[in-house]
């Protein structure tokens, strides 16, 4: 089956890579590159530099007078040669290819290998299947790993593909148990499979699981070695190499006392002339007992501290829901191998329909390769079926433990693609988050019982995002009844505004009080990026309370949208862009202030005043991508988002100074968090105010794109896709506070953003722009996916996945069609 591929990579380019393999909640490992693999977050923590030794695929091919034998890997780059003994790559002794390049359409991957000496061409894929709308099917804990070989000569080519892996287990990547390992050659439907287990583990251990490779091919010779040899001064390598290279098998080794024993599978085929074959490997793994990020119900002090949220042994297990559809690693392949073709199938049609859609490349690529973070241990799945996220990771603990609401408020990915995720963040926060006066935790405790015994602060923007947010699963899904059983939740978390020394005591329509927010600050008195998530909260639960029949409520909600957007412009409004009035208060409720902020109540610090920030207007966007429509006058919200872009664009990002976090430097270009083109910045502004953040810069390309500014919003996210070009950074991972950071997944806006695509279920409506000229755009509610294609006047929708009932398309021209029920085939 042909990938398609949206972005290739060589040369230093490909230093930095590191594609993750995992599902949704399973971990991951990662293919580099070059075709190495690295990376194994599978034991329920984040381990970055964590690679098992001897951890490598191997070719050997003979025509009869030549042999050639290699590492199936591109060079080590000369950045990685040197060490204090020599080179610290992995494997850095092996032979290896010459040349390598790697070909990305997420979540596929396909590296190219190439030897003026090999009688081969030869293309490693990896990738885990992405089934949109399909948690479980994009929750595989594999890494399905091929090598297409071709044989372009005229002789018959005798090749030998061996995997091989150390038996890791008793480890995490960071802290080690007992170590009692050993493997053993398994069989599976069709194929064999090398699993590796412990015997010293207890059951109820955090370090307790199984690793396996299994190769899935029958009518294949194999030979495997369950352990290699135990000798000393490398030697252990030298006679496993000596052994493979010789003949292209293997020859079993006695177990001895190994701790950690390799393992070794051997696949042997004939390659006639012109002829092309295919062998498929697949990593699998079993880890069930993963640690509750807030041991004891609490939070740790410090990311660093023992303890880390969750990731120290000793806390409370509980568990992942992955495991309990698979009795082990074993298992997991075993019922992998019927299913493998169909899941690939459903995966290359997204990938496919997706990457060669008619929308800028940075759009796609950015939108795309971000989905990473869905299938990396930022998101978990407990053993109950929830589901549960950092907002980044360290390099062996998590970022900030509790589905952070101010964070995960930017992300739209879940809801379009797999909306179960989404409405079930919706329910913890409104059931399990919120106290009975509307209250609502900005990060959650696990297990769920435990919800609101970690932190008690509230944040502005993450309580009003919610609101906004499950507007959106209503809207997409069109369920009364899960809107109807939310409801009074929903209703007092608005009302919660409107408390005694609240975000807005005098209930009028502006935030005028202590706001805790995404800078992890407050902000005292009104200013635009609060004051526009309160807008799109009150435009939100107006239409809520209408389709609930509460008739009073909507109304009450709705004239203190207007109340509020009217003072928004006529007082914060400077002509270019919104200002904050900075208004000190000593008067603040309970659970509104956390410990992070200004010390100074009087003259506090951490205010934006009259900078120009670069999300204030953020809930104008996230209520725009939900079909709120507009909040503010068209010409001033586009006004404001170009000065944004005149006042904060940095070229080179070098010339700017910074005295945080760098995530652009040298000749990138970026846009910083705020500026004071009018002067009187604060003497403390907000912390992060010189910083330049990705998922900060993506809702301002979505939001230039849905006022018209095309050009503008593309060249924001080429400015950020060019910083992850595989030689800097890694093009699979953005950073924020931490790797893998959710805010990036605002990425998917973009793609709304460009096609101005919206699915409201109650109506069955969908929605796009008219386009200039033939498109076919990519669109998905995750119950159903497929593309639209508009071509002189008329319109054809596909369905790829799920099903439609009876449906109109409207444009944005105003001409609607009408479309009969339809199901993918």
């Amino acid at each position: 089956m042909s990938w398609p591929r949206l972005k290739s990579y060589s040369g230093l380019h490909l230093r930095r890579i590191a594609l993750p393999l995992g599902g949704i909640g399973t971990g991951t490992l990662c293919v580099g590159g070059r075709g190495d693999f690295k990376r194994f977050e599978l034991v329920n923590r984040p381990a970055l530099g964590f690679t098992p030794a001897n951890t490598f695929f191997a070719l050997r091919t003979s025509d009869g007078t030549s042999t050639f034998c290699r590492a199936l890997e591109g060079p080590i780059a000369p950045e990685d040669f040197e060490g204090v003994a020599g080179s610290r790559a992995a494997n850095h002794g092996l032979p290896r290819f010459q040349a390598a390049t790697f070909h990305a359409a997420y979540p596929l991957a396909e590296v190219e290998l190439s030897d003026a000496k090999c009688p081969l061409d030869v293309t490693l894929q990896a990738f885990n299947p992405f089934v949109v709308g399909n948690v479980h099917d994009s929750a595989w804990p594999v890494a399905i790993v091929r090598f297409v070989l071709h044989n372009p000569t005229q002789t018959r080519v005798s090749t030998s593909v061996c995997g091989s892996f150390e038996n890791f287990l008793g480890t995490d990547g960071v802290q080690s148990g007992p170590r009692g390992n050993f493997n053993s050659l398994e069989k599976l439907n069709g194929g064999v499979a090398l699993v590796a287990r412990s015997t010293a583990l207890p059951v109820e251990s955090p370090l307790y699981g199984t690793f396996a490779l299994g190769l899935l091919e029958d009518s294949v010779k194999t030979t495997h070695r369950t352990s290699w040899v135990n000798r000393s001064w490398g030697d252990t390598l030298l006679d496993f190499w000596d052994d493979f290279s010789s003949d292209g098998q293997l020859e079993e080794r006695p177990r001895d006392e190994q701790k950690t024993p390799m393992g070794s599978l051997c696949a042997q085929i004939e390659l006639a002339p012109d002829e092309t074959r295919t062998l498929t490997f697949a990593f699998a793994w079993h880890f069930p007992n993963r640690q509750s990020w807030t041991p004891d119900g609490k939070a740790s002090p410090a990311p660093d501290a023992p303890g880390t949220w969750g990731n120290a042994q000793g806390g409370e297990i509980v568990g992942n829901a992955y495991t309990q559809r698979f009795v082990d690693a074993l298992d997991v392949l075993v019922k992998l191998e019927p299913r493998l073709p169909e899941l690939e199938r459903q995966t290359v049609a997204f990938a496919r329909a997706f990457y060669e859609s008619d929308v800028p490349d940075e759009l796609k690529e950015a939108a795309g390769f971000n989905l990473s973070t869905l299938r990396s241990p930022t998101v978990m799945q407990t053993r109950d079926g929830h589901f549960w996220a950092w907002e980044g990771m360290g390099e062996n603990f998590g970022s900030c433990f509790g589905s952070c609401t101010h964070v995960w408020n930017y992300e739209t990915a879940t809801a379009n693609l797999f909306p179960s995720i989404a409405r079930d963040w919706r329910d913890i926060e409104f059931r399990h988050m919120s106290d009975k006066h509307g209250h609502m935790s900005f990060r959650v405790a696990q297990p769920l019982e435990k919800a609101r015994q970690a932190w008690m602060a509230a944040a502005a923007d993450g309580q009003m995002g919610c609101i906004v947010k499950v507007f959106r699963e209503w809207k997409q899904s069109g369920d009364d009844w899960w809107l109807t059983e939310l409801w009074p939740h929903i209703k007092r978390s608005l009302e919660f505004c409107w408390i005694a020394s609240g975000w807005d005591a005098d209930k009028d329509g502006v935030m005028e009080g202590c706001q805790h927010n995404t800078m992890d600050v407050e902000y005292f008195g009104p200013n635009p990026q609060m004051q526009g998530w309160y807008l799109a909260a009150l435009k939100a639960t107006e239409e809520m309370a209408r389709a609930v029949g509460d008739s009073l409520f909507a109304s009450d909600c709705g004239r203190l949208f207007k109340s509020g957007q009217s003072w928004m412009v006529a007082n914060l409004w400077n002509g270019e862009y919104f200002e904050q009035q900075i208004r000190p208060t000593h008067i603040i409720a309970p659970g509104l202030r956390h410990d992070m902020g200004t010390a100074n109540l009087n003259e506090p610090d951490f205010q934006i005043g009259s900078g120009c920030l670069i999300d204030q207007l953020i809930g104008v966007l996230l209520a725009r991508s939900c079909g709120l429509g507009a909040l503010l006058p068209l010409d001033i919200e586009r006004q404001t988002l170009l000065s944004v872009h005149k006042y904060n664009s940095r070229s080179p990002i070098g010339a700017h100074f910074n005295h945080m976090r760098s995530y652009a430097l040298g000749d990138e270009s970026a846009v910083v968090m705020a500026t004071w083109p009018r002067g009187r910045r604060p003497l403390r502004p907000f912390p992060y105010f010189n910083e330049a953040m990705t998922g900060f810069e993506y809702a301002l390309a979505a939001h230039l794109l849905y006022a018209g500014e095309w050009e503008a919003g593309c060249e924001v996210t080429r400015n950020v896709r060019s910083r992850y070009d595989g030689r800097a950074r890694n093009p699979f991972n953005e950073a924020e506070c931490g790797r893998h950071y959710g805010r990036a997944l605002a990425s998917w806006t973009l793609l709304l953003a460009w096609t101005g695509f919206e699915w409201d279920a109650r109506t069955c409506v969908m929605r796009v722009r008219t386009s200039v000229g033939p498109a076919t755009w990519f669109w998905s509610i995750g119950t159903a996916w497929g593309t639209i294609s508009q071509k002189e006047g008329d319109i054809e929708v596909e369905v790829l996945g799920g099903s439609l009932p009876e449906f109109s398309v409207e444009l944005g021209n105003g001409d609607i069609f009408d479309f009969p029920a339809v199901e993918a085939e």
